[in-house]
């Protein structure tokens, strides 16, 4: 309110009005700079987390490029992270992705060995957006200062509950993901960083965020950064116990379910799980309807036909995923509610699922061939699961798909089943997966 009523002005200017609303951008600056770690100088507002990142690896790659041309970023950050590394590669440039196992944790030994003499910058986000999985920051960022190489930190997720650790070079945030105001984001760059700002620059935000800044939004988000971070710590072992109930409850209350991410390093308020035989937008829409707003990161939406590269670089389940997120102050009751509700609404998906147009089975030799083409997920994997007992152990089935999600999804499919996945192979149309019967 105060930055509604005093902020209206020019923060640059220096009539009365102007230095009223320096004094407000100077003390949210301060603000946020403690939360962050950082010293006030070495920050400055953007007008989103994603124009954060943009800038900052632009930024930090110009500043170093007679060092080389190599970004390492691991397979799992943002998009607005990959999104660089795509125009680095279009730009001649050379990108490492760092593969991550099934928890979607990675190594500071698959970054150890992705550094290169060329390396200009190397990225990691603090915790996964998707599946929570915190990344042992402190130990890459450990690794990159012994071999002279800036850490951009992506912190959106996790700033909200505590300052980030380790000796990062660069760090960038989101007010939205703490509860603050969309449209602001943060951009920390460490004193000693070799940095060169991209575009049209002018004298604001230390030349680094061109425009006029939004103050009123500026002050909101560090406010309510500072107020999230005064019951993180209370806040985080109630919503830890929650989310421990919905692992739990889930894996006894819904049959073939995979609950994703790391089970013990990760987010207070995120669970994501990912159903078998399940249609992740049908599902989304039966808690929509129950009251319930949650996310999936499952290859069936509207928006696209491809599984969400987290999940795909995890090697997990995408069919039928479901992302839980917990803000701040969510009731018990809420989370029992929703309890009661998942199990009925995947129990009709699946139903709704259960009677598709057959898929068309012939035997060739040894081998049952599923023909699965122009049918999309989950159907590739429930007709695999409707004829996995028609063959004998040892015996093989040869699923035909065209759906991209069907590369995850069927591996996933066995790792769940206790089958073997035999890999895959072309075939006149789409994909040849092969599936080996264990038991």
């Amino acid at each position: 309110m105060a930055s509604l009523d005093e902020g209206w002005a020019d923060p640059a200017r220096l009539y009365r009005e102007g230095r009223r609303a320096r004094m407000l951008l100077d003390a949210a600056r301060e603000a946020a700079a403690e939360a962050a770690g950082c010293r006030p100088d070495e920050l400055v507002f953007t007008s989103s987390g994603t124009r954060a990142v943009h800038s900052g690896i632009a930024g930090a790659l110009a500043g170093r490029r007679r060092v080389g041309r190599h970004l390492i970023v691991s397979a799992v950050e943002h998009s607005s992270v990959l999104h660089s590394a795509d125009a680095q590669e279009a730009d001649g440039g050379t990108v490492t992705r760092v593969a991550v196992d099934r928890t979607g944790v990675v190594t500071a030994q698959g970054y150890a060995a992705a550094l290169r003499p060329d390396t200009a910058l190397a990225c990691l986000q603090s915790a996964n957006h998707e599946v929570g999985t915190e990344q042992p920051v402190a130990a890459v960022a450990e690794l990159c200062r012994e071999a002279g190489v800036p850490l951009l930190v992506d912190a959106a997720q996790s700033l909200g509950w505590g300052p980030v650790g380790g000796d990062w070079s660069l760090l960038t945030a989101s007010a939205h993901k703490w509860g603050g105001p969309s449209g602001v984001g943060l951009l920390a760059v460490r004193k000693g960083v070799r940095f060169a700002a991209q575009g049209p620059v002018d004298e604001r935000e230390s030349g680094r965020a061109a425009g006029f800044e939004n103050l009123p939004g500026i002050v909101a988000a560090a406010a309510s950064l500072r107020a999230v971070r005064a019951e993180a710590a209370q806040e985080a072992v109630r919503l830890r116990e929650l989310t421990e109930r919905i692992r739990g409850r889930v894996a006894e209350a819904v049959p073939d379910v995979e609950v994703v991410g790391d089970p013990v390093r990760r987010l207070p308020g995120i669970v994501t799980f990912s159903c078998l035989y399940v249609d992740g937008e049908t599902l989304l829409h039966e808690l929509d309807r129950a009251g319930f707003s949650v996310s999936s990161g499952s290859s069936c939406t509207s928006s696209t036909l491809t599984p969400s590269h987290v999940l795909r670089a995890m090697g997990v389940l995408s069919e039928g995923n479901v992302r839980v997120s917990l803000p701040l102050g969510t009731p018990a009751q809420d989370v029992d509610r929703f309890l009661e509700v998942l199990p009925g609404a995947v129990a009709a998906v699946r139903e709704k699922l259960g009677a598709p147009a057959p898929a068309t089975t012939a035997v060739r030799e040894d081998v049952l061939v599923v023909d699965a083409l122009g049918k999309r997920c989950p159907i590739p994997v429930i007709e695999l699961a409707k004829v996995i007992g028609d063959v004998p152990v040892g015996g093989t089935v040869r699923v035909l798909s065209d759906d991209e999600a069907a590369r995850l999804d069927i591996p996933a499919w066995c790792e769940m089943r206790g089958q073997e996945y035999a890999g895959e192979e072309p075939a006149d149309r789409g994909t040849a997966y092969l599936v080996r019967r264990v038991s």
